[in-house]
């Protein structure tokens, strides 16, 4: 099943509402943590984004400088339905791992989860790389026993800082106090800053 994580897998998820990742609004911890950001003029980037919840609540909250990637076009499309002012310049159908620019913020939602976990280390490679010196990684990631068949692939706290630390100062990383009640007890909130 693991070999099957394509663009095609995930919009067929989409397509059949197999979503059950997807809690319909941007994530409590993740809303909190924007609510104290005060640049407004900060580079974004949501990866694999899927319905982009985080990102819709980033616009209404006037950050202009937010971009979206996903190996599936329909959650794009779904992103710009609800926010038809949103640049379609700033919605990039295709692979993270080719992605090149340079970002202040990294939000990280289910994306990590999702990937086969022998592209942990290359994701946090990608992390780093995409980040400016002094950038953030911040999220959830799930705490959850880590399965080999298919997402959500868990993991636990000292599983994620050993992959992490050679890359980033890890600031926080730690229970979630304010996740949604099904998820409680289950995520870590995440700041790390690229090392």
């Amino acid at each position: 099943m693991i070999e099957s994580l394509n663009e095609n897998y995930w919009t067929q998820r989409y397509e059949n509402n197999q979503v059950g990742w997807d809690i319909g609004h941007v994530s409590t911890p993740i809303k909190d943590y924007i609510d104290q950001l005060s640049n407004k003029d900060i580079r974004i980037l949501i990866p694999g984004a899927g319905n982009a919840y985080e990102a819709e609540y980033l616009w209404s909250q006037g950050f202009k400088n937010v971009w979206v990637i996903d190996l599936s076009k329909t959650p794009l499309q779904n992103l710009q339905s609800r926010i038809p002012d949103f640049p379609a310049s700033q919605l990039i159908h295709g692979n993270f791992f080719d992605h090149h620019s340079q970002y202040d913020l990294i939000i990280e939602q289910t994306f990590f989860c999702a990937l086969n976990p022998i592209m942990r280390t290359d994701y946090v490679a990608k992390m780093h790389e995409l980040l400016v010196n002094g950038g953030k990684l911040v999220g959830l990631m799930f705490k959850i026993p880590l399965n080999t068949t298919h997402p959500p692939f868990g993991g636990n706290e000292e599983r994620y800082r050993s992959i992490f630390s050679p890359y980033f100062k890890i600031e926080i990383m730690e229970e979630a106090h304010n996740s949604i009640p099904p998820r409680s007890g289950n995520e870590l909130f995440v700041k790390m800053v690229k090392a």
